[in-house]
């Protein structure tokens, strides 16, 4: 590209078209353990992990999975809430050779069959809490699954919880079974952790399917080599020159399962040598106190979580000078809450970026110093190209400031969708990637997001697939019609909303009754909060349902019941 707006505004000292070393994932956890050994790298409920001791346990895991059979390009579902098992089990799958799937603990037992199905996920590691064993236990007997890893909770935590989780939470969790399709997670890693290396292609091999819509559609795997990874944590890195490395302490409240928290926490934060202070849930009292014992430095979030933490009734007498940085991502954040959390946490830089899946996923981020512009994204990441399409015709590049498809260029971009060629040739076309994210860069070289194109619902950060909702719906004998749109929610940016079209023999389905039919079907953020019976949906002229005009109705219901108050 012959003018790239965004150098002439480029952070003194960052190099854009630097160039990266691509290397084994696994080397990241290898270079902390060899720089910061004996600083604390995972603390969670009171129990504290150095990094080598990480290390110690990584390899243990590694050796663990190999005698399990996992070799490379095994696939491995890691289906837990953040804690020290996670971290331990994601550096273990990659340095036993294997492919490390993501599977969110959100996930009702439908979309983990289809995912383990699709991935081809030969062994799952989770925890003995039985709202996740429940879920996993018919997976195991119904997919190609051989082998269950369970976790204990209480294994990796202080006395203080341990004591707490045995007294009173014990009917929360199952005893761990050891039989020919359970193994006790503390029994992977009972070794003396003398793995066999294996060779890794950064550029070919994948480490981590990660499993996303895409721009429509049903969730796919997002091919994320260890090229792709290991470069979007350096170009992280040089952005931030002046990081004091082994100084920071992180929350780790976003879940590690989803990709910001995996490359933009899990990963960076380890390559830079923080502490990272694990918590398996966002709750805000939990979050404060944490933020306060650990005197926390940076706190990544969706801006649900900014919201709550600055309604807590105790954030005017906290004192939150050690506080640094709140990098916010996964939803879009609103300017009128950046305002309010640099109020209210005086001294706090709120940073937000963009990026998706496919792109590992940081692709635009807004500087650390000089030029902030309220409603941006920001900059380019380095090595990272930038241009808008027009969406009615996708081969037509559009000039800076006309509103387009964002399309991303750079040695972040995803390897493509796994076993879906088609979706990837429309996905990347000529090494750019199309977002489905409808946005402008202004004359500064400064990115803002106008618009998405895709059906996408993002709920607190999660996302949440319309049509997952609608085929749900489908299920219930009584439901002729649906369709789900996302309807704004001051709290958490977007809410999943169904139109339902009832036969003419059921009119008698209540809204409830259709909810605790869907409890067994559908994650909890995908849970619609409201179900709306209509005698018809609005149609294209080709019969198709058509969701824009429901989306201009509640729209126009919020902005007036925004004015009204």
């Amino acid at each position: 590209m012959a003018d790239r707006l965004w150098l002439k505004n480029y952070p003194e000292g960052v190099v854009w078209d630097q160039t990266f070393e691509p290397f084994p994932v696994a080397e990241i956890l290898d270079r902390a353990v060899e720089e910061f050994p004996d600083h604390v790298h995972l603390d969670f409920m009171d129990y504290a992990l150095t990094y080598a001791q990480v290390g110690e346990l990584v390899a243990r895991a590694a050796r663990g999975f190999q005698k399990l059979g996992v070799k490379k390009g095994t696939k491995v579902g890691i289906f837990l809430p953040n804690c020290p098992q996670f971290v331990i089990a994601y550096f273990g799958i990659l340095k036993a050779g294997g492919v490390v799937v993501n599977f969110s603990p959100l996930y009702s037992e439908s979309e983990l069959l289809q995912q383990v199905s699709d991935s081809e996920t030969d062994f799952m590691v989770t925890l003995n809490a039985a709202a996740l064993l429940r879920r996993i236990e018919p997976v195991l007997h119904q997919t190609r699954l051989k082998k269950l890893i369970v976790a204990d909770i209480c294994d990796m935590v202080g006395l203080y919880h341990k004591l707490r989780l045995s007294l009173f939470a014990r009917k929360h969790f199952l005893p761990v079974r050891e039989d020919e399709s359970h193994l006790a997670f503390r029994s992977l890693l009972r070794n003396d952790g003398d793995y066999e290396p294996v060779a890794v292609d950064p550029e070919e091999d994948i480490a981590v399917l990660q499993y996303t819509g895409g721009t429509t559609g049903l969730p796919k795997g997002a091919m994320l080599t260890h090229a792709n990874l290991s470069i979007n944590v350096q170009q992280s890195q040089v952005w931030d020159p002046d990081t004091k490395r082994g100084e920071g302490r992180v929350l780790v409240v976003l879940p590690l399962f989803h990709a910001f928290a995996m490359t933009g926490i899990l990963l960076l934060a380890t390559s830079i040598g923080f502490r990272l202070v694990l918590t398996p849930k966002f709750e805000p009292e939990e979050a404060l106190n944490l933020i306060l014992k650990h005197r926390i430095t940076h706190f990544p979030g969706v801006p649900t979580m900014y919201t709550a933490i600055l309604n807590h009734p105790d954030i005017d007498k906290a004192d939150l000078s050690f506080l640094e940085r709140c990098n916010s991502g996964g939803a879009p954040l609103p300017l009128e809450l950046k305002a309010h959390m640099e109020e209210k946490l005086d001294g706090v830089q709120v940073r937000e970026g963009y990026g998706l899946t496919e792109t590992s996923p940081v692709a635009i981020v807004n500087p650390v110093s000089g030029l902030s512009k309220p409603g941006s994204v920001g900059l380019p990441a380095p090595g990272t190209d930038v241009c808008f399409t027009d969406p009615d015709d996708p081969a037509k590049v559009l000039e800076y400031g006309e509103r387009g498809e964002i399309r991303i260029r750079g040695p972040q971009v995803m390897k493509g969708y796994w076993k879906r060629p088609e979706a990837t040739a429309e996905a990347i076309i000529d090494g750019w990637l199309r977002t489905g994210d409808v946005g402008y860069m202004d004359e500064d070289g400064y990115t803002f997001i106008v618009d998405r194109l895709k059906d996408m619902i993002i709920v607190g950060g999660f996302n949440v697939y319309p049509r997952t909702i609608e085929e749900a719906i489908y299920e219930h004998p009584s439901v002729r019609e649906v369709t789900v749109i996302g309807v704004a929610d001051d709290y958490l940016g977007e809410r999943p909303k169904a139109f339902v079209v009832l036969r003419e023999d059921a009119r008698g389905l209540s809204a409830d009754k259709l909810k605790s039919f869907l409890l067994d079907r559908l994650g909890k953020h995908e849970m619609p909060r409201e179900i709306e019976f209509r005698d018809e949906l609005p149609k294209t002229m080709v019969g198709k349902l058509s969701k824009k005009e429901l989306a201009a109705e509640e729209e126009a219901k919020y902005q007036g019941a925004e004015q009204d108050s």
